[in-house]
């Protein structure tokens, strides 16, 4: 499996398992069937409210001796409702007890977003904290102690433009060492890849195969299906493998990580594979071309013109 390499030499996989939407027992046997057909990489958040399961299923893989602590690569992430700087700690520290983890790899704040801190997900304006009140950047040297103290070995964010990290590097001590954003050929991102290349920002891909099972109040009317691109279908027949696995063999190409989401055996077993699809420059260049910028979490559900919110993405 291709890794990605942080300058400290820690090395992340390319392709891990996503587990937004996957909870209780599920989610465990996931995990477990994940490790077994090689990944490493795991990826939650405390929204997700999976990170129990996770930890139990983690547990008992390196009770058994299937794996060791240090095989694993652990991303979980920083909630809307903890950005205040007193909050950052405890919150790591919540998802480490969850995890059965003394640190984790990778820590990320989830949303350039503040909620008020009894609020789990907002019902209006008056549920949000603006960025005036709770800077990100103070947010983000609480991520920085987390590091310096041990709880993450590295510190990210996640749902962050070139603008919004522009402005955390402005007084960041340590540049974001990830950002993990939607990713996939009908939203390829280029700029922001740019950006993030030039500042050694390694990107990781969610919802690379399009996120189809998101509630529906998430989705628009008629919204295209990757795996139905007659581009993307073509070039998996040409290797003689599914489209899911181009799409996820894509990103690794690309030189991203990605996390697709799946609870079955076969095709987390097919998604890892898929790290090791090469493909050539007629490929590339064909899927270059899909690029539509078009969003499947286009971020309007925290939208609130009043607390300073609006074109989360700065589009």
């Amino acid at each position: 499996m291709k890794t990605l390499q942080f300058s400290n030499g820690d090395r992340m996989h390319a392709v891990g398992l996503g587990t937004w939407k996957a909870t209780g027992n599920v989610v465990k046997q996931a995990v477990k069937d994940a490790v077994h057909a090689g990944m490493r990489h795991i990826d939650t958040a405390a929204v997700y409210q999976n990170e129990t399961e996770i930890g139990e299923a983690i547990s008992e893989l390196i009770s058994e001796g299937t794996i060791k602590r240090d095989d694993l690569f652990v991303t979980s992430k920083l909630w809307n409702n903890e950005h205040h700087p007193e909050d950052v700690l405890p919150a790591l520290i919540e998802s480490l007890r969850k995890l059965q983890l003394d640190y984790l790899d990778l820590y990320l704040i989830h949303w350039p977003v503040a909620f008020k801190k009894d609020v789990f997900f907002p019902g209006g304006p008056e549920d949000y904290v603006s960025l005036e009140e709770c800077p990100i950047n103070d947010t983000w040297k609480q991520m920085e102690v987390a590091k310096q103290r041990g709880f993450s070995r590295h510190i990210g964010v996640s749902n962050f433009s070139s603008k919004k990290l522009r402005d955390l590097l402005a007084s960041a001590t340590e540049t974001p060492e990830v950002n993990q954003v939607e990713l996939h050929p009908l939203l390829q991102q280029n700029g922001l890849r740019d950006y993030c290349e030039k500042n050694n920002i390694l990107l990781t891909a969610y919802s690379p195969l399009g996120s189809g099972d998101r509630d529906s109040s998430m989705k628009d009317e008629n919204e295209p299906s990757l795996l139905e691109i007659d581009e993307i279908r073509q070039i998996a027949d040409k290797h003689q493998v599914s489209p899911a696995s181009v799409l996820i063999g894509w990103h690794v190409n690309r030189g991203n990580s990605v996390i697709p989401k799946s609870t079955s055996p076969s095709h987390i077993l097919s998604n890892f594979k898929a790290g090791s699809l090469k493909l050539d420059a007629e490929d590339m260049n064909r899927i270059a071309s899909l690029d539509k910028n078009y969003r499947f979490i286009n971020g309007k559900f925290f939208e609130a013109p009043e607390k300073g919110y609006t074109n989360i993405y700065d589009e």
